[in-house]
């Protein structure tokens, strides 16, 4: 099994190769039961599934807890069911950091924390950068970022610290959704 590595855990990617619908439902109910472990409760969760899990389409889930619209999405993985999979054990990592006190709560929820624009807000952060829309190559945002911040830099004469805080907020956005 190939290793992967999202939001700073390393883990073994898991390749489903059969039962694809099964194994999606098994990876939403991890999904849940894990949130469920921090008292969201069931009715305050909703992991978009797809009517093909074989399909290759991003995963997401979208949760609400304590006032906080909170969403995580992945889709580097080839098929829906494997993104599916890597979110399962992400939030199954995070809560356990939660429940054993390696993470706060507060810090959990300034990990998953988003604003219902958060979509409008990653299209004007390709926008600001100058990458294209569907760009996912952190790398080649990390670059073009670097390029931009360097030329717009407050101390240099070019700068332009208006233009230097929207590329440092761009990058940011994207850096999240990409890690």
């Amino acid at each position: 099994m190939a290793i992967t590595k999202v939001k700073g855990y390393e883990f073994e990617m898991f390749i489903v190769k059969d039962s694809f619908s099964r194994r999606a439902i098994q990876f939403m109910n991890h999904i849940i039961e894990a949130l469920n472990a921090l008292g969201v409760p069931e009715n305050q969760i909703d992991v978009q599934m797809e009517k093909y899990a074989l399909k290759n389409a991003p995963a997401s889930v979208l949760w609400f807890m304590d006032g906080h619209r909170m969403y995580y999405s992945y889709e580097a993985a080839s098929k829906f069911v494997e993104n599916l999979y890597v979110i399962s054990k992400v939030i199954a990592l995070e809560v356990d950091a939660v429940i054993h006190k390696r993470k706060t709560m507060q810090d959990f929820i300034s990990e998953f924390k988003e604003e219902e624009d958060i979509d409008e807000q990653r299209k004007e952060a390709r926008e600001t950068l100058g990458v294209s829309h569907d760009t996912k190559d952190l790398e080649a945002i990390n670059k073009r970022y670097k390029a931009l911040a360097k030329e717009h830099h407050p101390d240099v004469s070019t700068g332009n610290l208006t233009k230097f805080k929207a590329i440092n907020r761009a990058h940011k956005i994207l850096k999240r959704e990409l890690e």
